[in-house]
């Protein structure tokens, strides 16, 4: 367990530094230093620049593209068991392959478990994430897994826009619970887009379940990843005589034309957070930072305080 005898210290693997910043100053401490060295063929090797002997390590790491985020984070980790850290917490707001949650079709791997098998034997004791793609991969874990609710952000935020006649949306069947559960702050009705894939990232057809005449439309997702899910989800709504239409997605992936997508889009605006950090800026994203609540969640992770107490909006 945890100590709040022991010291408590923050690193950052390189993916995610402005982040892991932000969260060290909101707990009102400095990042630790580490050293990547470089080989001239690509291979790195991390290494902490200061004793981390009986200390309680967090270490601050979203494994979104490349790969190289998720080995630096298992280097970093079994560097803090070789160095006889006390306990070590892997802090990943992004969990990667998190979308490979089962076994959908023959002779495919189950993604999530394995970075699952892999986080374990690196030797972490603890995961701290932020709304998995699939809930479920916390029972990948025989370790206490804390999985922070990006909604404690969103709600507010959506809040403080002041739309009238405001309608929550699932871009799929497979959202419609996160949506309702947002729909529960606003009193508000849900609507569901009920889409067909040809194959992964390519749409066949999209349909509205739900009257979106005259109403401000909030799309709820997890991941945007191409945005073409969103956008075409956007362009039908405004279609069906919604009055606007915007879209809540906690991880930014953001691949190929993804940006010039969302800007070509219905959408009048796409709200994330900062668990991936954005490749550019978009007159049409709006960023809203995690720091806060992640700094908080290890406060309380080191006080044996509750989590959950977190997410009380």
């Amino acid at each position: 367990m945890p100590s709040t005898f022991n010291t408590v210290k923050l690193f950052s693997g390189s993916g995610t530094i402005d982040l892991s910043e932000k969260i060290a100053k909101c707990y009102g401490k400095d990042l630790g230093k580490v050293i990547l060295s470089r080989f001239s063929d690509g291979e790195f090797q991390p290494h902490y620049d200061e004793s981390i002997r009986g200390c309680d390590v967090f270490i601050i790491q979203s494994t979104c593209q490349p790969n190289d985020n998720l080995v630096e984070l298992l280097m970093l980790i079994d560097a803090a068991k070789r160095a006889s850290a006390h306990y070590i917490t892997a802090v990943i707001p992004y969990f990667g392959l998190a979308r490979q949650d089962r076994k959908d079709k023959p002779r495919v791997a189950i993604g999530a478990k394995l970075v699952a098998n892999l986080l374990v034997a690196a030797g972490i004791h603890r995961i701290m994430t932020m709304d998995l793609h699939a809930a479920q991969i916390q029972g990948f874990f025989d370790i206490p897994v804390d999985h922070l609710d990006a909604s404690v952000i969103f709600v507010p935020y959506i809040k403080s826009l002041g739309l009238e006649n405001l309608t929550i949306a699932s871009p799929d069947m497979g959202g419609s619970y996160r949506a309702r559960t947002f729909a529960k702050y606003f009193n508000a009705e849900v609507v569901i887009c009920d889409k067909r894939r040809k194959r992964a990232n390519e749409i066949e057809s999209m349909s509205i379940i739900g009257d979106v005449t005259g109403q401000d439309i909030v799309l709820i997702d997890d991941i945007i990843d191409t945005a073409g899910t969103l956008s075409k989800a956007a362009g039908l709504i405004m279609e069906k005589g919604a009055n606007s239409v915007r879209a809540v997605c906690t991880h930014a992936v953001l691949s190929g034309k993804a940006y010039e997508t969302i800007e070509n889009s219905a959408l009048t605006e796409l709200i994330v957070t900062n668990t991936i950090p954005l490749k550019h800026d978009s007159p049409k994203i709006r960023v809203l930072s995690t720091a806060d609540l992640f700094s908080k969640a290890i406060a309380n992770v080191n006080e044996h305080a509750s989590i959950s107490e977190l997410f009380k909006i």
